[in-house]
């Protein structure tokens, strides 16, 4: 606007010009504020923060001097495939004479001096059953009658449980989009089975997944201990968010376009565990009689506060937690009083930090917030069933993360919750030692994967 222009204006126009103005200066004069509080701050990275271990920055490898031979080249010692226990067949190779004097050997006293595996795949087509109902009329009455199919040849879709399974793991375990998984099947198997009829053919199985979460709920319900975490998650090119809750017997993941506690409210369906492992989150809070924090998380604030040039209280209570953690990882060996006395210890070391006075606004900020959860800190030491970490949690949302950064997510409801499904019972199977494969199967055969027994090894 000229000068022109503003002389046309009236003096209250004029006023609320200057006043907006004036608004603008200050939201700027706090902005420029801001950023100058961040200069000289360290970065945010993995090790400090909460990044994501994806967005860290690796350093390069030290070059190798040249001229001198690889290790790789050479094998590692002591190492090599071990033989298969029970190979298709056995080739017996035998020298015929001596390729120095051409004079003849005898095979019988000759003995193995190398023995090694070749593995090959065979080819791999469908194995199509076709099936033919006769009809005849009745003798007696006349009337039509169709033969019945038999058990697992009844009418309808064309695809088995051995085809959906492969699909349901390739596209939920590996992030295989449907295009690549069409084309995949065609590749490989000889199989031409369109996006459409894949779609068709997860919506058909998806009763069975339902059923097992149901089985998987149910004993979340009946836990006494429960870690719980949540990552974003697209569906409709909307961002939802994508929980899981779980502990060594079962995981259950739900995605809902709420990041509230409602939705802990809502798989809890009233039932309230002893302890809760979570991060500080505040829908993550509240829902069991004692908390766990997550040191994890804890550990890295810190290492940022020390970066940032605290050296009054991040050093000292870093080296408490880590304390902490290699207290817990003795917990098997140790009786419940050496517990009991471990965690006093460490409340009264936690009282002398307390005391400390930092001058660091990040030593400063880490004061404030333990001194309101600080009686969550070494809920671990005496109870032997909790981590010191949410680790598990978040191992358990990856899978997710990567499915999201590859496929962009879900263009349905059906499909966002059918995903949440097969991950409950993959995260499910793995507590008991099955593989994604294996789980997939056995929810596809009604078979529960919830409750059963861990499998050896």
């Amino acid at each position: 606007m000229n000068r022109e222009a503003l002389s046309r204006l009236s003096k209250d126009e004029l006023i609320e010009i200057i006043l907006a103005q004036a608004r603008q200066i200050e939201t700027l004069a706090a902005r420029v504020g801001e950023l100058e509080a961040r200069l000289g701050q360290p970065p945010k990275t993995p090790d400090n923060s909460s990044l994501a271990p994806s967005r860290g920055a690796k350093a390069n490898q030290p070059e190798r001097p040249r001229g001198l031979r690889r290790e790789a080249s050479v094998g590692r010692a002591g190492g090599g495939r071990p033989l298969h226990p029970d190979p298709d067949r056995i080739v017996e190779a035998r020298a015929k004479q001596c390729p120095h004097c051409a004079s003849g050997l005898e095979a019988a006293a000759q003995r193995p001096v190398a023995v090694y595996d070749k593995i090959e795949l065979p080819p791999v087509h469908p194995v199509v059953t076709r099936v033919v109902l006769h009809a005849g009329r009745c003798p007696c009455c006349a009337a039509l009658v169709t033969a019945t199919a038999p058990v697992g040849l009844e009418p309808g879709s064309p695809y088995g449980a051995s085809i959906a399974a492969m699909a349901l793991y390739l596209r939920y375990s590996h992030a295989i989009g449907y295009q690549r998984l069409s084309g995949l099947f065609d590749h490989l198997f000889g199989l031409k089975i369109s996006e459409g009829a894949l779609a068709n053919l997860f919506q058909r199985v998806k009763p069975c997944f339902d059923g097992q979460v149901a089985d998987i709920l149910a004993r979340l319900r009946r836990s006494r201990l429960i870690c719980s975490d949540e990552t974003s998650a697209r569906v409709h090119g909307r961002t939802q968010w994508e929980w899981v809750f779980q502990n060594d017997a079962v995981a259950v993941h739900v995605i809902r376009p709420s990041r509230g506690r409602a939705v802990a409210s809502e798989v809890l369906a009233g039932h309230r565990p002893t302890i809760w492992v979570s991060d500080l989150y505040g829908a993550q809070r509240g829902h069991a009689e004692r908390w766990q924090l997550c040191l994890a998380h804890q550990l890295r604030d810190c290492q940022f506060a020390i970066e940032a040039g605290d050296v009054v209280f991040a050093p000292p209570l870093k080296r408490l937690i880590l304390r902490a953690v290699a207290i817990g990882r003795r917990r098997a060996r140790l009786a419940d009083a050496t517990l009991r006395q471990y965690r006093q210890t460490l409340e009264r070391r936690l009282d002398t930090i307390m005391a400390s006075q930092p001058t660091n606004r990040h030593g400063i900020r880490l004061r404030k917030r333990f001194g309101s959860l600080r009686e969550h800190l070494f809920t671990f030491i005496t109870e032997r069933t909790a981590p010191a970490t949410n680790n598990g949690s978040e191992r358990a949302l990856r899978p997710s993360v990567i499915f999201r950064k590859v496929t962009n997510g879900f263009r349905s409801e059906w499909g966002r919750d059918l995903f949440a499904a097969v991950r409950s019972v993959v995260g499910t199977g793995q507590r008991a030692n099955l593989s994604p494969f294996a789980a997939i199967r056995y929810a596809l055969a009604n078979q529960p994967v919830a409750g059963i027994d861990p499998l050896p090894g």
